[in-house]
């Protein structure tokens, strides 16, 4: 995976990130975040062939695959948006890009939200995959949700309760969870998949990735709370699977409406993994949107 691709450790805002990069310099900057439980592995289709057009940063988030995973607190809030949104900025300017694009899944398309909110002048444009706003999505719980997402209601349990259950059994939860996500399939390559279960393994990052999930339903929601009324100003592509919870349980595209001031939306047919399913169409459709919203030329660098 990522043949051609340079791996390095880059300090972000208060955790060093595990990153993968390509591109010729002087092509526009793009940054490709992932979700849960995976790492920036989950962009070795797609990252290829952007590379091509873009200079793509895949980093891990805080707290996952090979980025640091720090200390927490009663708050959470070390693993809030914001912190993970700080990170990914910060990694970004010291490698010499004021300005940039985003294309995210999952979490890290929650962490994109944010990262729009605080640090609207770095932002062009963003893509978003498979995710309505959190807020949103705890306020508008019904029981098919809390059936389909019940990882969402597990993590946020108080630790140590699901970092030891987790932990029984690392590889068996994931597997649970994420093919379950996928229809019953297993949509990952084999050496994406070895790099999930085997950062996955580590107690630290079963830790972290609980935290991420308690602090999405308490402090997250409090900063967009405050936020209340202001939206994206950047063009914004929100894309989710016709196959899945956001399809069938959310109006994804009106509350989108409410968070964003440009937004092109629509359902495609794939379960939740699509950048995984087919990469070659999701490429194609960030390129397209990136292309018709480009960062303006004196912004690169």
């Amino acid at each position: 995976m990522f043949q051609e691709f340079v791996e390095e450790r880059i300090e972000g805002d208060s955790a060093t990130l595990f990153v993968r990069r390509a591109g010729s310099a002087g092509a526009p900057p793009l940054v490709l975040l992932h979700g849960y439980p995976q790492t920036s592995a989950m962009w070795h289709g797609v990252a290829p062939i952007l590379a091509r057009s873009y200079q793509v940063v895949c980093p891990d988030l805080r707290g996952y695959g090979r980025s640091d995973k720090p200390v927490s607190d009663a708050s959470h809030a070390p693993y809030s948006k914001r912190a993970m949104a700080n990170d990914i900025v910060a990694v970004m300017r010291r490698l010499g890009h004021d300005r940039f694009l985003v294309g995210a899944h999952d979490r890290g398309a929650r962490v994109a939200h944010r990262m729009g909110l605080d640090h609207p002048d770095r932002v062009a444009a963003m893509a978003l995959l498979d995710i309505a706003p959190t807020r949103e999505m705890y306020a508008g719980t019904s029981t098919a949700f809390a059936r389909a997402y019940w990882h969402w209601f597990f993590l946020i349990q108080p630790s140590p309760l699901p970092e030891q259950m987790i932990g029984a059994d690392p590889e068996g939860f994931w597997k649970l969870k994420c093919f379950n996500q996928a229809g019953g399939n297993n949509p990952f390559s084999p050496d994406a998949l070895t790099e999930y279960l085997n950062a996955f393994a580590d107690p630290d990052a079963i830790h972290a990735s609980c935290e991420d999930y308690r602090v999405a339903a308490n402090i997250d929601i409090e900063y967009d709370d405050a936020d209340q009324g202001r939206k994206l100003d950047m063009p914004l592509l929100t894309l989710w699977a016709k196959r899945g919870v956001i399809e069938t349980c959310f109006d994804a595209l009106g509350l989108w409406r409410q968070r964003a001031m440009q937004v092109e939306a629509e359902a495609v047919d794939t379960t939740h993994y699509m950048a995984e399913e087919i990469p070659d169409d999701i490429a194609a459709r960030m390129s397209d949107f990136f292309a018709r919203n480009p960062i303006q030329a004196e912004t690169i660098k």
